[in-house]
C-alpha cells in the first residue's frame, strides 16, 4: 500500500480556493455538475461516432482514402467522447444524478476500456499521487519513455523526443488489450498499488464489455468489409485516438520544470500541501482556444480539473480567472502554455533534456 504522504499542516491554500470556488457557484446559484452545454456536446459527439460506424461499415465509401479521413475523424471522435462524457460521468461531474454519471462513466467500457479500473487509477492514483514515481501510473510509460530522471535510463531515450508521438500512437491499443488486462491478472494498479478486489458483477462487466467491442468495432466489420480493410481502418482510428489521449496528459504534467516526486522504497513524504502539489506539477493549454476546449473536454484547464475534479469541466474557463489570483496572491506559480503548439514544444523539449541527463 502506498504510504507516500502530504504535509500536515493546516490547507490554508486549499482552503482559500474553496472558498473563492463556493462563492463564485452561491452568487450565480449554479449547479457543480454539468448542464445544457455538455448534454448537448454528448448528443453531438454520440451521433457522429454513430454516423461515422453506419457509414463505414454498411455504406463504405468507395474511396478508400476518403474512409481513412473518416476513420481519423472516428479517433477523433472517440477521444472527445472520452475527455468529454467519460471523464466528468467518472468523476461524478456530470449530473447530480448518481446513476447518470455511471451510465456515462461506462462509455468507457463500450469503448474498450473498464471504467472501474480506470476510477482506481485516475480518480485515486493519478489525481492523489499526481506525478510520485511508482503510484501514478500515469507517468510509467517505461521503458520506452522516461519521463523524468529518477527514472531508469536507456541509450534510445536520447531519441525519445524523436519517436515520442509516435509511440502515443499505440497509447489507446496497449490500454484496451494489453494495461486493463495486465492490471487485472496482476491486481495491481501500480507498482506499489493493490488493486481493490472485483465483485463477480466487476468480472462480468470487464470480459463482457471487451468482447463486446471486439465484436462491434473488428469482426463485424471484418464481415462486412474485409479482414484487411477492417485492420487498416481500425488502426488508424486507435492511432488517432492514442495520440489525442496521451499529447493532452503528457502537455498537462510532462513539460519544462514539471515537478517529479520519487519516493524511496514506495514511502516518503511531500513537503507541500496536496494543494500545492497539484498546482506545481501541473500545466494548462490553449484555454483561449474554443476548438481545444470543445474537444478536450476542459482537460487543458487541468489546473482547474486537479483541484476540483468533482466540478464540471464547463465552469472551469471561469473558475480559471479567479483561481490564477489565489495562486499568485499565495505565491505559487500558475503555469500555462498560451497555445497547443508551445506546450507540445515543451514537452519535447523536456523529453530530449530527461533523454539526454
Amino acid at each position: 500500500m502506498n504510504q507516500t504522504t502530504f504535509a500536515k499542516t493546516a490547507p490554508v491554500f486549499f482552503q482559500r480556493l474553496r472558498e473563492v470556488t463556493e462563492s463564485y457557484f452561491k452568487e450565480r446559484n449554479l449547479s457543480k455538475t454539468g448542464d445544457r452545454r455538455l448534454y448537448i456536446k454528448t448528443g453531438v459527439l454520440c451521433a457522429v461516432l454513430a454516423g461515422l460506424y453506419v457509414v463505414l461499415v454498411f455504406f463504405t465509401p468507395a474511396s478508400p482514402w476518403v474512409s481513412l479521413l473518416l476513420c481519423a475523424v472516428m479517433g477523433v471522435t472517440v477521444a472527445s467522447i472520452g475527455f468529454n462524457v467519460m471523464h466528468d460521468g467518472a468523476h461524478g461531474s456530470y449530473s447530480n444524478r448518481k446513476w447518470v454519471n455511471e451510465m456515462m462513466a461506462h462509455s468507457l467500457n463500450f469503448l474498450g476500456g473498464n471504467v472501474y479500473l480506470w476510477k482506481l487509477k485516475h480518480n485515486v492514483n493519478h489525481h492523489t499521487f499526481t506525478n510520485v514515481e511508482g503510484v501514478d501510473d500515469d507517468i510509467d510509460i517505461k521503458p520506452w519513455i522516461r519521463v523524468h530522471e529518477g527514472q531508469e535510463k536507456r541509450w534510445f531515450h536520447r531519441f525519445q523526443h524523436i519517436y515520442g508521438l509516435f509511440l502515443y500512437g499505440f497509447t489507446y491499443l496497449f490500454w484496451i488489450f494489453y494495461n486493463d488486462l495486465k492490471k487485472y491478472f496482476t491486481g495491481k494498479i501500480a507498482d506499489h498499488t493493490p488493486m481493490k478486489p472485483m465483485d463477480t458483477k466487476e468480472h462480468l462487466l470487464f470480459w463482457g464489455s471487451k468482447a463486446f467491442y471486439v465484436g462491434l468495432f473488428i469482426v463485424l466489420p471484418m464481415f462486412m468489409v474485409g479482414v484487411v480493410s477492417t485492420l487498416v481502418g481500425y488502426g488508424v482510428m486507435v492511432f488517432v485516438t492514442g495520440v489525442m489521449l496521451a499529447v493532452v496528459f503528457q502537455l498537462a504534467h510532462v513539460v519544462e520544470h514539471s515537478d517529479f516526486v520519487v519516493p524511496e522504497a514506495g514511502a516518503g513524504h511531500i513537503e507541500a500541501e496536496w494543494a500545492v502539489h497539484q498546482v506545481v506539477t501541473t500545466a494548462n493549454f490553449a484555454t483561449h482556444d474554443r476548438v481545444w476546449n470543445w474537444l478536450f473536454g476542459g482537460l487543458n484547464f487541468q489546473i482547474e480539473h486537479h483541484l476540483f475534479p468533482r466540478i464540471s469541466h464547463v465552469h472551469y474557463p471561469e473558475l480559471s480567472k479567479r483561481l490564477r489570483l489565489v495562486c499568485a496572491e499565495f505565491g505559487i506559480a500558475y503555469r500555462e502554455f498560451p497555445s497547443l503548439r508551445s506546450a507540445l514544444r515543451s514537452h519535447l523539449v523536456h523529453l530530449r533534456q530527461v533523454g539526454m541527463a
